[in-house]
This record gives C-alpha cells, structure tokens and sequence, in this order.
C-alpha cells in the first residue's frame, strides 16, 4: 500500500479540485515553445498565455486586439526591480478593477479590459497544476500546486506528508520559494498549506502565525474542522475563491506593507451581516450585532464590510463610523485609512463639521457621538433623509442610547444601524438588541483562541497583601470608574467623595510593594514582551512610574555587583538581564486636564515633563514596534480600548474595572505575535471576580434549539497552566517510555556517572529516526511553551533538575 505524500495528499487533493470544477493537469513532461499546450516558452515562465489570451477575448469580445495585447504585455512585465509586496498590490490592483486602455485613434473609446468575471465564475478558465517546474534567476524549484484563474497563477498549495509537521511547509518550502522563484509570487492571492491533517491559508507576506485554519465552509453554524476537504471547499471553491480575492484582501499600510486575508469567521461573519444590507426595508434598518472577540480583527471586519458593499451592492453608500472615545475614533480611521479605503477627509473635529459632513455626499464620516450634543432644550436638527446611510457603532454598550444617541438619530432618521462589539451583550442592555436586532455573527473568547486568532489570556494574584475586597470599594466606586477617561468632576468624586476607597488604593506602602513586585515580574519572564501598568487615575499612574524607576534602578544595581562575581552561563544570563534593563524606556500615557499642571504640582508629582514628551514623540508608534526600546507604559485610560500593540504580553492591573471596560483592557495582551505563548494579567485589584460576574450576567444569543448560548471566559486562572505542564510531562514520559527510554533513570543517574551519558546517547539514537524525532520535538515545544507562559512562578522548580 502506498503511503507517500502524493498518494495520501496531492492525489485526494487534486481530485477535489476537479470536484470543484477546476480543470487538472500532471506537468512533470511539460513541452515548451511551439509544443506548449500552456504557452510557456521556458520554466521561467509563470503565466499561461495560451489560456490567458482566449480568456480575455471571451470576457471583453468588443477589445481591440491592441488592447488585449497591451493588457497581455502588462501583465508579464518584469516587475522584479519592485519589492515583492508592491509587485503584488499592482497586480492585484489590475486584476481587480481591469486595464484601462487609452484609445491612440480618435476613432476608438477608451476601454476597461475586464482580466477576470468576479460577477460569473464560471465565465472564468480555472486550472490546477501539479509538479510545475518553475526556474528563477539562479534556481529551480517545483511547488507541489499551482492554481491558474484565466492564466494567472493566483493559488499556491504546498503539501506535506501527513507524519510532518505542517510548519516545515512554511519555513522549508515556501520562504524558499518566495526567494529563489519570487515572481511567480508577483501573482499570487492565496496560499494554501497542508499535510492533509493540518491545513492554513495565507498570504504572501503572512508570517507563520498568521497562516490560519479554515475550519468552516457555508454557514457559522457548521460544526468546525481542520482538514485539508474544509480549507479547499471553503476557500478554493470557485465563487468563493473569486470573492476572497476580490473583497476580503487588504493591503494594508504601517511600518511597511503587509497583504491581509480575511480569516474564515471574518468571511462567513461579514457575508452574513451583509444580507441585512441586501434586505434593509425588510429589516426596518435594524442590521444585526455582529460580537467578534477582542483581538480577532473586528476592525479589519469592518473595512471588509464596506468594501464588499460598495462593490457588490448598488446604492450611493455612505458608513457613518461611530466610537464614544477619541482613541478608538483615532484608530478606527487609521484602519481604514491604512488600508486605502479613504480617499478625503472625513473625520469629523467638531460638532459643526460634523453637521456639514453629514449634509454633503461621502463615502465615510467618522465621528464621535459627544459630537451630536446640543445646548439644553434645543432638538437636533434633520442632516439627511437619505435611506442608504449607513451607522457603524464601535462598543455599543456605553453611550448610544442616551440623548447624544437620540440625536444622531434625529439627524438621520431613515438611517439603517449595526453594531461591531468585541463583548458580548450583558445581562441589563437589551435596548441594545432593540436598536440594532440580534446578532448577526457570533465568534467568541474560546473560538477565538482555539483558531490561533488570539492568545489565550491568564491571571494571577502574586500578592496577597495588597489585593483588596470588592466590598471594601463599593459599587459606585465601580460605576464611576468603568468609564475608561474620567472627567475633571468624575476625577473631583474619585478623591473626595470616595476618599477612604481612593486612599485604600493609593496609599504609599501598597504601591510600593506592588511596584517592587512589577520589577521583579517583568525580569522574570520567560517571553520579554512589551508592559503596561494600569492605575486608578493619572496622578497614580505618575507615581507609579517614579515607583518603578526607583524599584529598577535598585535591580539594576544589584545585577551590577552580581555581574562582577558571577561564571559560565549564570554569567551570560545576567548580562543579558542588564542589557535589557539599561536599555528600556519607560513613559506615562495620559490625557490633560485643566488646571493638572498645577494640581499634580501640589502632590509633588511632574505631569508636565510626560505631556510634553506625548506631544514631542509618536509614543503609539513607538510602543507598537517590537524592535523600539519603549517596553514599559504607565496608564489609567489611554490606551485601554481601541489599541492595539501585538507584542504586549503582560497586563499589571490596579484599577478596578468591570463589564465591558474590564474585557476590552485584558484583550490588549492577546494579540497574536511571533514567539509569544500567551497573554499574563497580574492582578492587584482582586479584580477577577468582575469579570466573572459580567459573564454571569450575560444577556446571550438563543441557540436554535431553545437554550440560551453560554459565554465563556476570556482569561483563566494561573493554575490551569500548571495542570497543562504535569499533563504535557505525563505524555511526553509515556511516549519515551514506549520508545524504551525511561526519563525518571536519566534524571536520577548522577551527573558524574559515565552511565548518564550512555543513557542521553541511547536516547538521541531511538529519537533520531524521522517518524519519532518530529513527535518528540512536537512534546518538547508544547512543554516549552506552557513553561514560558508560567514563569515567573515558582511552583514550576519542581519540573527543573
């Protein structure tokens, strides 16, 4: 029987695409030049002009043959003195929109040659390719499949043998491919990786955690799956395939370039709430609540939405993007903005331009809802009747059905409504559910961990001391302080009006010692991710900051000294802990007030020096980049939505928060990041047993068979990791000891015994072979894994010999 990747793999694979109706075709005895039946003239060729050309004919049969031609020549320029990236945005930017040929004879029109039919699919040619030679400048390689669309190669599989693991495909193959045949990358829009177990979808610029399963084909209330049948249904389907590539790819702009697809719940969520635009009378402008967890790329959802809109539904659109705080507006529009979906100004900076915005004819209008407010007693006025606006409100939980809410919607009273939240709705907000409808997609904590869409999140209590009671606060503290920026007067009530809970927080010896446990926590660590230190209010978040610099500076000396006596690998060590230490910066991000300067002054505390440096320096962009030596930020409400800095790994909590503001501040940890295992919350507030309570006042969705949905929680405690570690250990023992390797022998052997190395050789010689070296390495980097999430706790000594 044969067990070869290309009989358990490619073949079933192959075979599947012709299910699909893709045509199939074996090149391993591939002719060139006149002999071609797919009109390449060499292995460096990447396009088959012989489908390419007939298929261009057949969708633009009025072209002149001077247009198709030109379209052709275009097509296969050399584009290798351009960047990868850039080669394959303008590609994907012809394709997209067609050529658009400038008539030379007057006699002629101007004309767009349409390179692929994104309305009928089957008016396109699809091929699938297997075992194509494909020679570069020096090399040449043989990618496992390549789809064709009208002659492009705009698909590219490659496959592994079910016993490798699935990241060998990426870093073996495809980084090899993408430098040594990088113009057939030029093309491409999709990549498929799969061992016929495991299967991820990509880009070309994706890294490898961000290559993500596809678990789902038509509906979200399909059971998941990961397997290679579910990843070419659910993408490589024809129509689907088309409408990945056309509206659910983004390039997006930042540091540099970077293409985005959208990941299967994205696909299927935005899809779904689409229908409500497809049927807005019928829905009485209510469009749904589409809840996509913290961290899995609501926003991105967003751009897809309107996108796919504008170029699949007729109307005039206009998407009126509403946050109630100025960071989320500000990075809301940043992410549109980066992704070229803006083509003017329109975010609004006050309530009139608001108002004019409104009046006129845009594409967007971002806004805050503060900026629909009117004097006492004066109504608002109606901006437009138009019945194709429509109102994106980010986080409806807070501030959309007060007046500011009944204003807005004075102004747009034939307006239709969808709410993008990253919580669920709670127990107490069904008015929600009144404005917008129910939920029109669901993708929640759990889903989203479980895909590698986000990390998952865990707390712990590292000091006792200083926790404190939720009945030792109140509620009302809690009330006033789930608003995340807090007014002069709100600050005004925190210190006075609640002054024996506010001095319980902030008195002098608990913020020391939880300044000194942040030092020794954050130099603790395993994964060196970036920090942020969240406190009551500004004046706590300055203090803490001075707290910290004078803790860091203590560590520092200390390392110092034992630098000087310290060997060998202990040695190493601290060297690098001192280097880290030396090197990062540390700042305060908070909002300005009237009169702060001279308040903060009379607590002897420096606001001044902080703002100027917000001013001065780009301290978002600086905390975002991993490479930038800012690490450490000192917060109260800056920051704790809307923000996103993937290499954050730890949260230093001392602000009592709950319900909504509680889980949009923890998800800053759970951004995916290359090397990063999860996200830690350190908890100084006792502030756990919020969140527990939010949950269990969940105002849910109804599953079909009648009972309520259940929410899960997004973080666990601590001690659930531990309980990993002994599970992972107790498979790893059990799987050396069917190898005849016994680990309790080699642990309890002396180290000066000769017997202890015979055993470690014995060992690598059974572990050696193929099949058992990827599954020991498998255990390994799982227990790795789960180790660098627990430290710095201690109660992991016990598994270090």
């Amino acid at each position: 029987m044969n067990y070869t990747e290309d009989a358990l793999v490619e073949q079933p694979a192959i075979k599947l695409f012709s299910e699909l109706e893709w045509d199939t075709l074996e090149c391993w005895d591939e002719a060139f030049g006149t002999e071609s039946d797919l009109g390449r003239t060499s292995r460096g060729d990447v396009i088959l002009t012989n489908r390419l050309r007939p298929a261009l004919e057949q969708l633009n049969p009025d072209a002149p043959k001077l247009a198709v031609n030109e379209v052709i020549d275009d097509l296969c320029r050399d584009r290798s003195s351009m960047s990868l990236i850039a080669a394959n945005e303008e590609i994907y930017q012809l394709i997209k929109d067609g050529y658009k040929y400038r008539a030379a004879d007057e006699s002629e029109e101007d004309v767009t040659v349409r390179i692929i039919d994104w309305q009928n699919p089957s008016n396109n040619d699809f091929l699938l390719c297997s075992q194509m030679n494909i020679t570069g400048e020096i090399e040449t390689r043989r990618p496992d499949l390549i789809g064709f669309v009208n002659g492009l190669p705009l698909l590219f599989i490659e496959l592994k043998a079910s016993h490798r693991e699935l990241i060998h495909a990426y870093r073996d193959n495809l980084s090899d491919y993408r430098g040594t045949i990088p113009h057939l990358f030029c093309y491409n829009q999709i990549i498929l990786l799969s061992n016929g177990i495991q299967s991820r979808i990509g880009t070309i610029s994706s890294s490898w955690e961000h290559f993500s399963e596809w678990k789902k084909i038509e509906s979200e209330k399909e059971a998941r799956r990961v397997s290679l049948e579910v990843a070419i249904r659910g993408a490589c389907e024809q129509s689907r395939f088309l409408d990945l590539i056309e509206n659910y790819s983004l390039f997006v702009r930042a540091k540099e370039t970077i293409r985005i697809l959208a990941r299967y719940h994205q696909y299927l969520g935005v899809n779904e709430a689409l229908r409500g635009l497809e049927e807005i009378k019928e829905r009485d402008g209510q469009l749904g609540v589409f809840w996509h967890t913290q961290g899995s790329g609501k926003s991105f959802s967003m751009v897809f939405f309107a996108k796919k809109a504008f170029r699949k539904l007729p109307g005039n659109w206009t998407f009126v993007l509403i946050t109630d705080r100025t960071d989320l507006d500000d990075q809301i529009y940043k992410t549109f903005n980066h992704t070229g979906m803006i083509k003017e100004g329109c975010q609004a900076d006050s309530g009139a331009e608001l108002k004019r915005l409104l009046q006129e004819d845009h594409r967007f209008v971002f806004t805050l809802i503060q900026k629909f407010r009117t004097e006492q007693g004066e109504s608002y006025p109606v901006l437009s009747e138009r019945d194709d606006v429509i109102v994106i409100t980010d986080e409806a939980h807070r501030s959309q059905y007060d007046s500011l809410a009944m204003n807005m919607r004075n102004a747009l009273p034939n307006a239709a409504f969808i709410a993008f939240t990253g919580t669920p709705l709670l127990a107490g907000e069904e008015k929600t559910r009144e404005v917008f409808g129910d939920y029109v997609s669901i993708y929640n904590f759990s889903d989203a961990v479980d895909d590698g869409a986000t990390l998952p999140l865990y707390y712990e209590n590292r000091v006792p001391e200083v926790n404190l009671n939720r009945d030792d606060l109140g509620d009302a503290i809690m009330e006033l302080l789930d608003e995340a920026d807090l007014t002069d007067e709100q600050e005004h009530r925190l210190e006075h009006e609640f002054a024996k809970s506010y001095h319980i927080i902030t008195r002098q010896e608990r913020l020391d010692t939880i300044a000194r446990d942040i030092v020794d926590h954050y130099m603790g660590r395993e994964y060196m991710g970036k920090a942020m230190v969240v406190s009551i209010d500004k004046a706590t978040a300055i203090r803490m900051y001075d707290k910290v610099q004078q803790e860091w500076q203590l560590r520092l000396d200390s390392l110092k000294v034992r630098l000087k006596v310290a060997k060998g690998s202990h040695r190493h060590r601290l060297s690098g802990q001192l280097q880290h230490m030396e090197t990062t910066d540390m700042a305060v991000v908070v909002s300005s007030g009237q009169n702060d300067y001279e308040v903060m002054e009379k607590r002897g505390l420096d606001i001044k020096t902080h703002r100027e440096r917000m001013k001065r320096e780009a301290l978002d962009d600086k905390f975002k980049d991993a490479d930038d030596p800012l690490r450490i930020v000192f917060v109260c409400a800056m920051w704790l939505t809307g923000f996103d800095a993937p290499n954050v790994s730890t949260l230093y909590l001392d602000k009592p928060l709950k319900n909504h503001t509680l889980m949009q501040t923890i998800a800053r940890a759970n951004r995916v990041y290359p090397g990063k295992p999860c996200g830690q919350v350190v908890d100084y507030i006792n502030i756990f047993g919020a969140l527990q309570d939010a949950l269990g006042m969940y105002g849910g969705a109804v599953n079909e068979d009648g009972a309520e949905y259940q929410v899960d929680t997004p973080a666990n405690e601590k001690s659930v990791l531990l309980t990993e570690l002994g599970a992972a250990f107790t498979e790893a023992k059990a799987f050396l000891g069917k190898q005849g390797i016994s680990l309790e022998k080699i642990i309890q052997t002396p180290k000066d015994d000769i017997q202890k190395l015979n055993l470690l050789d014995e060992a690598s010689e059974i572990l050696l072979a193929p099949d058992l070296n990827e599954q020991f390495a498998a255990f390994v980097r799982q227990i790795n894994r789960i180790f660098k999430a627990i430290l710095p706790d201690t109660r992991v000594d016990s598994y270090v010999v």
